[in-house]
């Protein structure tokens, strides 16, 4: 695999996200407000939900007739997205793997093979609201180890990027580059009570995986007198790849989560890396891996990353998140 130019993969995936860029911004709801102008995209999303409205109507299908528009429109919009990436990578990379959000199946292998990560649009729920944490993630491994990572996110015309041994940096508006973490000089990481923590609720809200987040909420929240760790403050920026650009970047010191997918984590995981961060299983004594499931990410310091994971464990306890592929 030596002879993988990953400047040249790096580069085209930089390119794709900012194409990307353009076709979520063009569907983007029009919750966003006045100025948010119609387009040609959004018109070819909603008279095709329209379209499939009245054939629902005219077949006597009660259950179709009041679809949702705007997840009609995510769901669309993740699709073209996927397919014009899909395309553009397979065409420059035709013997490579490819793993995507929307063309995933149940049981599809990450293997050692050079393997391209996709999720077109991670937020969606932002999306749907125009909240502006929506981004494309797009990975690269290389035997299962995130090797390029390049995350774009067009609300904000933030691109993060890095290359394995390389760096990782964040670019803003089309500016010059800034490596990560931001502060050239990072405090050291001391306890929880110092930290701010990103954690997702995610989409599933009942048994064992509930139940552990909400009781390690509880304790990260909870003051020290009554057993907790009284982080500094929690954060939920709803997309797994932008929370770990936070941790990369320095402005969230913890991420815990579980449930995510290897698209929403590999090229986060690569950027995080190549700024001086860790990367550890969510779930204590278990290893980490891009589809494992659980993870936990720890920005860079000088000293106390190992004292925050510690930390975190004996916070989390006896609970264990358990997901399947």
């Amino acid at each position: 695999m030596s002879d993988i130019d990953l400047q040249k993969i790096h580069d085209l995936l930089v390119d794709v996200a900012h194409k990307a860029g353009k076709m979520i911004m063009s569907a983007t709801p029009h919750t966003l407000g006045g100025d948010t102008k119609k387009n040609c995209m959004s018109d070819i999303f909603c008279f095709r939900v329209l379209f499939q409205l009245l054939i629902s109507c005219l077949l006597l299908e009660p259950q179709l007739i009041q679809p949702n528009l705007a997840a009609d429109l995510v769901t669309e919009t993740d699709k073209a997205v996927e397919v014009m990436v899909s395309a553009t990578l397979r065409s420059a990379y035709p013997t490579f793997d490819f793993i995507g959000e929307e063309t995933y199946y149940p049981g599809q292998p990450l293997t050692d093979a050079p393997t391209f990560i996709v999720d077109p649009i991670d937020g969606t729920t932002n999306f749907v609201h125009a909240f502006p944490c929506v981004c494309i993630s797009l990975g690269f491994t290389i035997n299962k180890v995130p090797t390029v990572g390049v995350i774009y996110n067009p609300f904000l015309d933030e691109l993060w990027t890095g290359i394995k041994g390389q760096g990782s940096f964040l670019s803003r508006n089309g500016g010059p580059k800034r490596q990560l973490p931001l502060k050239s000089n990072p405090e050291p990481l001391k306890d929880l009570s110092t930290c701010l923590v990103g954690v997702e609720w995610g989409s599933d809200r009942h048994g064992n995986n509930f139940n552990v987040k909400v009781g390690t909420y509880a304790k990260l929240a909870a003051s020290k007198k009554d057993g907790g760790a009284m982080v500094h403050s929690l954060r939920s920026m709803g997309s797994a790849a932008l929370n770990l650009t936070a941790v990369a970047a320095g402005q969230q010191d913890v991420y815990w989560e579980g449930g995510c997918w290897a698209w929403d984590v590999a090229a986060g995981w690569c950027i995080l890396l190549e700024a001086g961060g860790i990367m550890a299983s969510g779930n204590p004594g278990e290893e980490v891996s891009v589809d494992c499931r659980k993870f936990l990410a720890i920005r860079a310091a000088p000293s106390g990353q190992e004292d925050i994971k510690n930390e975190m464990y004996q916070v989390i306890g006896e609970g264990r998140l358990d997901y399947h592929s």
